[in-house]
């Protein structure tokens, strides 16, 4: 039982890759434009390094 809650904690919470790729989605997803895509990507910076 506990080699399983270590499994699922760390596929789900503590999941490294999860959480860049989460951190990526708004940077891809407005990256149409040259100007849109900066702000998006400073903004998303900013916040991940809080």
């Amino acid at each position: 039982m506990k080699y399983l809650l270590i499994i699922l904690s760390t596929a789900l919470v503590n999941n490294v890759v999860l959480v860049k790729f989460l951190g990526l989605c708004p940077v891809m997803g407005v990256s149409s434009k040259l100007d849109s895509a900066l702000g998006m990507g400073l903004a998303t910076t900013f916040v991940l390094t809080l």
